[in-house]
């Protein structure tokens, strides 16, 4: 092989033997950490979502260089099938039980998370905010913007999460009853996981009061979207 290339066998064990630069550990470093994004989403994320978790994560990188090393390590975004605008995805019949049932206090971080979602106006019209919070800090550990309800927005709220904070498993993750949370493809999301879920019963709001209003405006206020103008 060295003859066909035109190269001595002292340069070509010289080259195979050379320790990898710190560009190449750099790339290594983010190769991985772009894979367990890629794979948390379940294969749904392209490189504009997995630069915002990586750079959630403390990495430094542009889209640009993410999109060239998943197209050299063959990883793609999985594409979900087309729907009628407007059109949500079906919910699953079974509506999990009130697991959390009204204990809001947590021993220690990832036991519990709420989940929830509201909407601000803009100066471009009304932008859709969910938010996911562990009941232990009340800190607001993922969280999603889009101008539409979907139940994309809540899984990428939930998806932040997940990444943050390292993949936990058997956190309880509790919700009302809301098309979005019991969407077939959040319940795909849960289970894959190992997250349990908790919803709170129709039409009791003491059920999910660890996310009123009030504070879940503060909290989204404090993640960094902005002041809110309240009427």
């Amino acid at each position: 092989m060295c003859r066909l290339l035109g190269v001595s066998s002292s340069g070509f064990y010289d080259w195979l033997g050379r320790p990898a630069s710190a560009h190449e550990r750099e790339n290594a470093e983010l190769l991985k950490a772009i894979k367990d994004s890629h794979e948390a989403s379940d294969g749904t994320y392209g490189s504009p979502r997995v630069v915002r978790d990586l750079i959630d994560a403390g990495f430094t990188c542009s889209e640009n260089r993410v999109a060239r090393l998943m197209s050299a390590a063959g990883i793609k975004a999985r594409h979900k099938r087309r729907r009628a605008p407007g059109q949500l995805d079906s919910p699953v019949h079974a509506i999990a039980p009130n697991l959390l049932d009204r204990q809001f206090e947590a021993t220690g971080p990832n036991q519990k998370w709420a989940a929830d979602f509201t909407y601000v106006w803009t100066g471009e019209g009304w932008l859709f905010v969910a938010v996911v919070l562990d009941l232990y800090s009340r800190r607001v550990v993922g969280r999603s913007m889009q101008p539409t309800m979907t139940a994309q927005l809540v899984m990428d709220a939930l998806m932040m999460a997940i990444f943050r904070r390292g993949r936990p498993r058997a956190v309880l993750h509790h919700s009302d009853q809301g098309a979005q949370y019991t969407s077939e493809n959040f319940q795909r999301l849960l289970e894959s996981h190992g997250i349990v879920c908790s919803m709170s019963r129709r039409g009791n709001c003491w059920d999910t009061q660890s996310m009123m209003s009030s504070e879940r405006l503060s909290n989204l206020t404090r993640a960094g979207i902005g002041s809110v103008p309240l009427r």
